[in-house]
């Protein structure tokens, strides 16, 4: 079973702009409902897509500066990472069908 990786400013070129992989970086606060509601459904599909993307979360409170970066406005917003580009946007609560479909759009 694989955790989610937290991220942080600093690390965030490393383990998102320099991965071979699929992102999916989700954009959270630990004061957020449905980010905490989201959590365990991106685990769930970090499991399924193991060897093909990777999943990672950064807290916007703790790190705003990547936040601001990716205009950032609502949580949870989840983006999908390629090719060290944003190649989309999830703002809100999703369902996972709808997560995965977006995912699979990149693979």
């Amino acid at each position: 079973m694989a955790n989610i990786e937290e991220i942080n400013d600093s690390s965030f070129e490393n383990a998102v702009l320099n991965s071979a992989q699929i992102v999916v970086v989700d954009f959270w606060a630990p004061w957020c409902g449905p980010c905490r509601k989201l959590a365990p459904v991106l685990e769930q599909i970090q499991n399924e897509f193991i060897e093909t993307i990777k999943v990672v979360k950064i807290d916007v409170d703790k790190n705003p500066q990547k936040a601001k970066e990716y205009g950032i406005a609502s949580l949870p917003s989840v983006l999908i990472f390629k090719d060290k580009e944003v190649k989309e946007v999830m703002v809100g609560m999703m369902p996972k069908s709808a997560i995965i479909s977006n995912i699979k759009k990149y693979l």
